[in-house]
């Protein structure tokens, strides 16, 4: 029989009774001996809070389970939605980008001739080096996970790591006191940081609103011509077309959009608190702060002279408000969905074996809408807080960024959950025209603002209260528009124009808006 504890399986109930002790109180008795190592179980990551439980499914089935155990819906529930983010903003991801910095370091530190104890690379040791990279695994991951555990710092974990993975490089292994030179912490992370947003956003984030504002185009140019009766205040008003609606909501998002990909991010690697004063105590004659910005902006980040020993964050800062107002505009565009839905302007594309309502077999909702909302609304609650939290830090650091920081995923997982979710909804519409017509054909009284427009140009006196006393809180029906329309004093030609128009014709511009963005 295995026995599995918090994610590891044994052979024995000693050896379990010796891990149980080992994890509740970070000491084990002697007649327990050291536990192999089980990389392939320290990468499972299994829930923890099972302590004491007597498992006998297999490690397959026990995987399978995970999602019902996660702690959050983003590694549960919805865990198969957020799988692209998954590699940059794990514990993984951060790994492994943390990897990148400290390596193309030591490789900026051997190509500078300055640095005469460390010898440029030879071209195989720098492909070692790339493949070490291209190649960091789970597995790997898992290792410096377990360095941690006894160095109790995870930056300096990963420098144990990558200096035993380098023994076998001969021009590494001899200058691995260069691993990590002059370096605090912070260097390594901040650039980290920045990296992982940057490749978020190239390549995950953008193209899913990308994916949105091209349906939104789709809807915008195929419904330029759909009348559409406007509300504002909830009541009934000048009228538009449906094209031109998701053209309004499409030339914000894209404005939004480009505001995200403009933010530059920003990083630094000179010290302790930002004077490369190790840098200098080595080779004070060395142009660092030269050498440190070329470093910083061959990784495609913006370089920051003045720091503290954290990079200041503001770049994080304005690339987080960024992503929430983008979502706020897609929160608006959501409720208007719901709303259009619920007027019967939009039907949405039932699928089969989908239940709306557990009692109301009729039931098509509009959940894609409401599960974006609220997605959205969740991922704009973090962004704000790391917004406003990250840019403070008490003197030259204290580490309340740090556990801030490790949010970034969970921020923007629910971003993209709102993102897929919309798409999805926008997928499902069919515009119902029927309805829209019969709002139109059924508020007459919408002509009231073009017949007391002309009036004015004619020099009509008290125009709009005329056409207030007419039509204000009332409904009033075509035959008696045109008789008011006949009954003015204006020129034939204009009259003519009046009776001619028609709430679905009173459009203006939209039309041509629609088709034009």
């Amino acid at each position: 029989m295995k026995w599995r504890y918090s994610g590891a399986v044994f052979t024995s109930a000693q050896e379990k009774t010796c891990y149980r002790y080992d994890m509740r109180n970070g000491t084990r008795p002697k007649n327990c001996g050291v536990l192999p190592y089980n990389p392939r179980l320290a990468a499972l990551s299994f829930p923890r809070f099972l302590t004491g439980a007597r498992l006998t499914m297999t490690d397959a089935a026990f995987a399978q389970t995970a999602p019902l155990t996660a702690l959050s819906p983003l590694d549960g529930r919805y865990a198969e939605k957020t799988d692209a983010l998954r590699p940059v903003f794990s514990e993984y991801g951060l790994i492994r980008h943390r990897l990148r910095v400290e390596m193309e370091w030591i490789k900026a530190l051997a190509a500078e001739p300055a640095f005469t104890e460390i010898p440029a690379f030879s071209v195989s040791t720098v492909a070692a080096l790339d493949a070490l990279l291209k190649e960091f695994s789970l597995t790997d991951a898992a290792e410096v996970k377990t360095l941690e555990a006894r160095t109790n710092h995870d930056v300096k974990a990963l420098e144990y790591w990558l200096r035993e993975k380098t023994r076998g490089l001969p021009e590494v292994a001899r200058a691995k006191e260069f691993i990590h030179f002059a370096c605090t912490s912070e260097d390594v992370n901040n650039l980290a940081h920045a990296l992982m947003l940057g490749t978020a956003r190239k390549t995950i984030l953008l193209p899913a609103l990308e994916r949105i504002a091209e349906r939104l185009s789709g809807l915008a140019h195929s419904f330029a011509d759909v009348p559409m009766m406007c509300r504002t205040h909830g009541q009934p008003a000048t009228p538009s077309t449906m094209g031109k609606e998701m053209a309004n909501f499409l030339y914000r998002l894209r404005r939004a959009a480009a505001r995200i990909e403009n933010v530059p991010l920003t990083g630094k690697i000179n010290g302790a608190v930002g004077n490369y004063n190790a840098h200098l105590s080595a080779y004070p004659d060395f142009d660092w702060e030269t050498f440190a910005r070329r470093f910083v902006e061959s990784l495609g980040l913006e370089f920051n002279p003045y720091t503290i020993q954290i990079e200041p964050h503001d770049a994080l800062s304005e690339l987080f408000d960024a992503f929430a107002r983008l979502n706020t505009i897609l929160i608006d565009l959501d409720r208007d969905l719901w709303g259009y839905i619920s007027l019967g302007y939009f039907r949405q594309k039932a699928r089969a074996g989908e239940v709306g309502s557990s009692t109301m077999p009729h039931k098509v909702n509009p959940i894609d809408f409401e599960n974006s909302e609220g997605n959205l609304g969740l991922a704009n609650a973090m962004l704000r807080h790391l917004s406003e939290k990250l840019p403070v830090s008490r003197w030259q650091r204290d580490l309340t960024d740090s556990t801030a920081l490790r949010n970034m995923g969970a921020a923007l997982g629910h971003a993209l959950l709102g993102y897929e979710a919309l798409s999805r909804g926008l997928n499902k519409l069919e515009i119902n025209e029927a309805a829209l017509r019969k709002d139109l054909e059924e508020n007459w009284e919408l002509l009231a603002e073009p017949i007391q427009t002309v009036m004015r140009r004619y020099g009509i006196h008290n125009a709009y209260d005329r056409l207030k006393d007419f039509t204000r809180g009332k409904r009033v029906t075509r035959p008696e528009i045109e008789d008011f329309i006949r009954s003015l004093e204006i020129p034939d030609a204009a009259k003519e124009s009046l009776l001619r128009l028609t709430p679905m014709t009173y459009t203006g511009l939209a039309a041509a808006l629609a088709r034009r963005i």
